[in-house]
């Protein structure tokens, strides 16, 4: 078994994953962890204990759910800052704010006061903390967002519509598209296999690191 490469600048501390549900973000963050040897932190969904209510029944547990991210998050960056180690984070502070919950209170889901006062707490936390030395953005279409969310089980996500991934995707595609924080790395999901295909992987890992060393 080969040892970790680290070759990663001890500037840089912070490396996150970013995209829709169903991305292969988990995946790919377990893959940089062990071949560049940095730490994970990962989204906070086992633990999470608004997750299922709200599947089942959005309109009432939306600001519950985005608060506990919100907080989850912010306490991750907030550690990553304060520690020595390059950590790879899995789904962004930015993503709750900008697509999530936006998304909810666009579909109904979230009454305009709770938005408010939710963004408004996000801007104060954000304000406090900076952005990723790189982001990474996985690109995917609905056909494969569903086939990785069919092949994941999840019971409590089998609820989702595909209109609500449609409209996170759009989401995603402007936040992208707009996002001028720091370095940007957009990978095609539909277009790589980076669980089952060595090659793609190797690719992947060929495209961080030259973006990593663009940071030095």
């Amino acid at each position: 078994m080969s040892q970790p490469q680290k070759d990663s600048s001890p500037k840089i501390k912070h490396v996150a994953i970013a995209g829709n549900i169903g991305a292969g973000k988990t995946t790919l963050t377990e893959q940089l962890s062990r071949h560049f040897g940095w730490d994970v932190h990962y989204e906070s969904t086992d633990d999470n204990p608004y997750l299922s209510d709200f599947y089942n029944d959005m309109q009432r547990w939306s600001f519950n759910l985005q608060i506990f991210f919100l907080n989850s998050r912010y306490q991750q960056v907030l550690k990553i800052l304060s520690g020595d180690r390059t950590v790879v984070q899995d789904r962004t502070i930015y993503e709750d704010a900008y697509i999530f919950a936006p998304n909810l209170h666009d579909m109904g889901l979230m009454s305009t006061r709770d938005f408010q006062n939710y963004f408004q707490l996000f801007k104060t936390m954000s304000s406090q903390i900076q952005p990723p030395d790189l982001l990474i953005y996985l690109r995917a279409s609905i056909p494969t967002l569903v086939a990785h969310i069919q092949d994941r089980g999840r019971d409590y996500e089998g609820n989702m519509s595909l209109d609500y991934l449609k409209r996170l995707n759009q989401r995603y595609e402007n936040w992208i598209g707009n996002y001028k924080e720091g370095r940007l790395l957009v990978i095609n999901a539909d277009d790589v296999d980076f669980i089952h295909n060595p090659e793609d992987l190797g690719q992947i890992l060929n495209q961080v690191r030259a973006e990593l060393h663009g940071l030095f």
